[in-house]
Order: structure tokens, then sequence, then C-alpha cells
């Protein structure tokens, strides 16, 4: 490990420790918060190295990113979560290279992703993203429409696409009590929507990323996007992606 290389096995060991206290303290479980290790512009040799110390779950922005690299890793097992904006021209390949989209926002989108998971022979599972600090320069459904909108997914019977809960970022904020309650907002939107829609896997909350997973875990996260704080700085581009 040269100086300017990340120490990934002791970041992945130092996140799940931090996971596990948050957990706790929110009287929760520590296994019931799944880590999303965010590969974005990362190498090969960067998931190699997680992989090696037992991660297997990880996250990307885009579909080339995963495709460049899935072929390169001996690993069948990893479990493939789809982050970014997804536009609809390039849905046609998600379901066969990713378990997880958490940026479902159209219902156009939807119903192509289910076709093409069926295609596939698969199953995807989708989040719906949600826009919950209302944000101007994010993407997601406003909290005031995510009732209807899942009125209508539920409605479309879309056989490929599994429906299992809500995503989003939360609000960027000098003060952490901001944050949180964009998480609390986002739980109790989802608590909301099980309770509407009673359908049995509608329980995940994918929301906290390097700065403020501990927050969104005491908030009920279920999922957590982390990718700074165990690989370090992100790339400036994708050149090292395949090294």
């Amino acid at each position: 490990m040269t100086a300017n290389t990340p120490d990934i096995v002791a970041n992945l060991a130092s996140i799940r420790q931090r996971i596990g206290n948050a957990a706790k303290t929110a009287g929760r479980q520590p296994d019931d918060v799944r880590l999303i290790a965010v590969t974005k512009y990362m190498p090969c040799a960067y998931l190699e190295t997680a992989m090696a110390a037992g991660h297997y779950c990880f996250g990307e922005n885009t579909l080339q990113g995963a495709m460049n690299k899935q072929p390169l890793l001996d690993a069948p097992s990893n479990e493939w979560h789809f982050i970014g904006h997804l536009q609809t021209n390039k849905a046609r390949k998600v379901p066969a290279h990713f378990n997880w989209l958490h940026t479902l926002d159209s219902l156009k989108l939807a119903r192509k992703l289910s076709e093409s998971a069926l295609q596939a022979d698969t199953t995807l599972n989708v989040l719906l993203q949600v826009n919950i600090a209302s944000d101007p320069d994010k993407y997601g459904l406003d909290t005031e429409s995510v009732h209807a909108f899942a009125d209508n997914l539920l409605a479309a019977k879309l056989a490929g696409i599994r429906l299992c809960g809500l995503m989003t970022i939360g609000h960027r904020a000098a003060d952490p009590g901001e944050t949180r309650a964009s998480f609390a907002a986002l739980r109790e939107l989802g608590d909301s929507c099980a309770a509407r829609f009673g359908v049995d896997h509608f329980r995940e909350l994918s929301m906290g990323m390097s700065n403020d997973f501990e927050l969104a875990v005491a908030e009920g996260a279920t999922m957590v996007r982390v990718g700074s704080a165990i690989f370090g700085p992100r790339p400036v581009s994708n050149d090292q992606t395949l090294k």
C-alpha cells in the first residue's frame, strides 16, 4: 500500500463499527443496515480488496461503470446497486447488471425496466427516489406526489420490478439537526407508504452517505451509500477504472 492508497480493509471495518454503534444507540440491530460501497471511477483493484475483506455489495452511478468492472471481477455473488440518475433510453441493460435500482422517478422508466427485466428472466428491486428537501438541483419525486405515484405504479402490475421502498439524498446543511430531520421525514413517508400499500417488502430506506450515514442510521436507514470514506477521494475521471 502506497502513501496515496487508501487502507480499504481498515476503512470498511471502521464504517461497519460506526454503523453498528449508531444502530445500537437507536435501539436497532447492526445487521438491519446494508452497507453499499460506492465505486464510481474506482479501480477494480479497490473492489477486489474489499471483496477479500468480505464485502460484496457495491453501488455504481452509471451503467457503463458496472459493465466495465463486472467482467473483470470473479464474483458472481456480488450485489450491485444502481444509484445514479437513469434515462429511459439507457434502461434496457440495467436489469441484467444490477440487483437494485435506487432512483425510480417515472412510470415510463418503470415500464421499460420491467420489460427489460422480464426479457432477462429476472426481477429488479426498485426504490422511489424522493427529493425530500425540494432541492431544484436534485432528481426525485416531491414528497406530496409519492403516494399517487406508487398507487399508479402498483396498479400497473409490472411483473419485472419489485417496489421495495424509498431513497433520498439528505439535506446538506451546516446544522446536522437539519440533515437528520430530512432523514426522519423520509422514514415517516416510508411508514405511511407501507401502511397505505400493505406491501410486505416495502421496508427499505436508502439514505445516508460518507458524511452523514450515522444520522441516517439513527433515523431508520436500511441501506447507506458510502464511497469516499472507504475508497478515498474519487478520481477526477474514470481513467483508472480498469487498472
